[in-house]
């Protein structure tokens, strides 16, 4: 069993920067690879971002590639977000994921999620 927080999220003007954390209880956190997905006003739940449960590979999606990076630390349990260049578009809640099946983008083959952050970029 895995139990996710998110934190980090926030206002800030578009060209900002934001860090998203996402702290896990539970001895299995390592085991999992990790997921972020956001929900915009309006829309779907969609995939950001991934990173393997090694760390040792990260995979974004094309509409934030080169803005957003993952990294995860297994020692204390935690995932990161790091959002530059901000756009108004990157507005959502956001929240991260853990799936056994691996880094996946399929929002069903992630078995636990966290409670969201609210990330607002104002234009």
């Amino acid at each position: 069993q895995v139990q996710l927080v998110e934190s980090g999220g926030g206002l800030v003007q578009a060209g900002g920067s934001l860090r998203l954390s996402c702290a896990a209880s539970g001895r299995t956190f390592s085991s999992y690879a990790m997921g972020w997905f956001r929900r915009a006003p309006g829309k779907e739940r969609e995939f950001v971002g991934g990173i393997r449960w090694s760390g040792g590979s990260t995979y974004v999606a094309n509409s934030v590639k080169g803005r957003f990076t993952i990294s995860r630390d297994n020692a204390k349990n935690t995932v990161t977000l790091q959002m530059n260049s901000l756009k108004p578009e990157d507005t959502a809640v956001y929240y991260c994921a853990g799936s056994s099946v691996g880094l996946v983008t399929n929002i069903h083959q992630y078995e636990y999620w966290g409670q969201g952050t609210q990330v607002t970029v104002s234009s």
